[in-house]
């Protein structure tokens, strides 16, 4: 802390929008690299969008920026002088603010407590005569009414939004950070967020580094963005010379890679991706392995996450469906394997009502891999071979007579050990204990044993080095080969064009688009995932 107050105290006590340099930075975790030499300029006054895929380092470059990471080569440069971000305080002393994807309110507490709250330097008694009227003028200069006696915890979710951005407004910042600002706003309330943002920033109060996937608001709001794939700094432009089209072509690869959609794969495509879902669902209802009618699933801030979802996945086919993150995939996956409440509409597998209880999992013949395995499929404190046995450790052969045979379990593992390549130090090992990779080969091992009807799969692969990947890949593919349907939720565009025989795109909690794999194109696919409204010369739109 000595030298934190040493910084802090060696800052220039500049106002206004400042100029920001990312040089070169890089971030490496072990032995993944989060980002690979970027460079980034943001010129003072302007907004300025990041746009990337989830896992393409955009979170990590802001984490950096507002001191909540060190990275671990290049600099930030600010107003031409290269500054140490140590830790938050010094980004907070820099003039660096930060609005967080997730709320971050004192629920309890008022509007006019949290205001007061952001500052950091409450006094132990408050003046609240004084304060009110200091804090009713500052409301005056903002675009947003909020009540100074409200509590967040029974505002609606936009109100908390605007609630969070009156925080670092509050504070006179220099840069402001957004990370989707607008995820839990209503389309009127997004364009008005950031639309003051903006005049804010032309009126040179502050800078703003804004994180959306939304391709509107980016044509709408920003001066300039960059875009950032795997890691790396793959486009930057003004906004002016760019569109979506050129945009989703920079977050999910190079189009030419992709495989042209010729008269032959284009007489397949459906007219809209809605009549497509829906006569999937209707006209496959004999073939259907697993049908989805009308979802609706509420969000953790108790909005609405996934808006009356239909889709079917035919026995033996793997269904890919793709969108950037946060667009109701982490919902709609928790929903069908019973981690979160449906909020409306009905799901069946082989024609029968499906509730993703224990004992329909086993009679429906249903299996899952969930994105982070350790924390969603796994009790970390109990041994490899504990674990491996959670689907089936009360029935027969591991259970008899009224007795858990535990040799068994471990017999068992021994043999899943070897034959899926696991690297632990034996079946007893507390499953913790293992690499990413080798927990997940773990979950497949029991997630895979038996006979299997549906196998709902959530970026199985995230993470992991290429190996790992290979295998995996090949896994899901003979599980689809042996008649069974694979719902493959992913947020690599490679893997799903790779795997899936249709994919579907869901923005906003909606599928909005729906083709055949083998026409897909990456540029249309990215700028449905984006929200964009660039249409396909053939293929589907909604």
């Amino acid at each position: 802390m000595k030298g934190a107050t040493a910084v802090i105290g060696s800052l220039p006590s500049a106002t206004g929008a400042l100029a920001l340099d990312i040089y070169r930075m890089s971030m490496r975790f072990g032995s993944f690299t989060a980002l690979d030499g970027v460079s980034m300029k943001v010129a003072p006054g302007t907004v300025h969008a990041l746009l990337g895929e989830n896992g393409a380092g955009k979170s990590t470059l802001v984490k950096c920026v507002a001191g909540f990471q060190r990275p671990s080569e290049g600099s930030i440069v600010i107003d031409g002088r290269e500054q140490a971000v140590a830790n938050p305080v010094v980004a907070r002393a820099l003039g660096i603010g930060m609005v967080y994807q997730h709320f971050t309110l004192a629920p309890g507490m008022t509007v006019a407590e949290n205001l007061l709250l952001a500052g950091g330097k409450t006094p132990a008694l408050i003046d609240w005569t004084q304060k009110r009227a200091e804090l009713e003028a500052f409301l005056q200069s903002t675009p947003f009414r909020l009540d100074l006696d409200a509590r967040p915890l029974d505002m609606a979710a936009g109100e908390k939004q605007k609630l969070e951005l009156l925080k670092q407004l509050y504070l006179k910042p220099r840069l402001l950070i957004l990370d989707e600002p607008t995820s839990v706003l209503t389309p009127q309330e997004a364009d008005e967020v950031l639309g003051h943002v903006r005049d804010f920033a032309r009126a040179g109060h502050c800078t703003v580094l804004i994180i959306t996937h939304k391709f509107r608001e980016v044509m709408a709001y920003a001066d300039d963005v960059t875009v950032l794939r795997r890691g790396k700094a793959v486009h930057a432009t003004s906004v002016p010379a760019t569109d979506p089209a050129r945009l989703a072509q920079a977050m999910v690869g190079d189009a030419a890679a992709a495989r042209p959609e010729g008269p032959e794969t284009a007489s397949k495509a459906p007219a809209t991706g809605i009549v497509l879902a829906q006569a999937a669902v209707e006209g496959a209802a004999q073939t259907a392995s697993l049908e989805v009618q009308g979802l609706r699933v509420m969000g953790d801030r108790g909005t609405l996450a996934v808006h009356d979802l239909s889709l079917s996945v035919l026995a033996g086919e793997i269904l890919g469906v793709a969108g950037v993150s946060g667009n109701g995939q982490r919902e709609l996956v928790e929903a069908l394997v019973g981690q979160r409440a449906r909020a409306a509409g009905a799901v069946r597998v082989g024609g029968e009502p499906y509730a993703a209880t224990r004992g329909e999992n086993h009679r429906l013949k249903v299996r899952s891999l969930p994105e982070e395995p350790l924390r969603n499929a796994c009790v970390g404190d109990l041994s490899v071979a504990e674990n491996m046995a959670l689907r089936d450790f009360d029935r027969p052969p591991l259970y008899a007579g009224g007795r858990l045979r535990f040799g068994l379990w471990r017999s068992r593992a021994r043999e899943w050990i070897k034959g899926y390549g696991i690297k632990t130090q034996g079946e007893n090992a507390p499953i913790r204990s293992l690499s990413g990779g080798n927990v997940q080969r773990a979950v497949l091992a029991r997630e895979l044993h038996g006979e299997i009807r549906v196998l709902v799969a959530a970026n199985p692969v995230f993470g992991l080095d290429f190996a790992a990947v290979k295998e995996i890949h090949t896994r899901l593919r003979g599980v689809a080969q042996q008649g069974a349907a694979v719902l493959l939720i992913s947020e690599d565009l490679d893997e799903l064009l790779e795997l899936a025989d249709r994919i579907v795109v869901m923005s906003e909690g909606r599928v909005v688009f729906e083709t055949a794999a083998a026409g897909a194109q990456r540029q249309v696919l990215g700028s449905h995932m984006g929200g964009g409204h660039h249409q396909p010369s053939t293929g589907s739109s909604v």
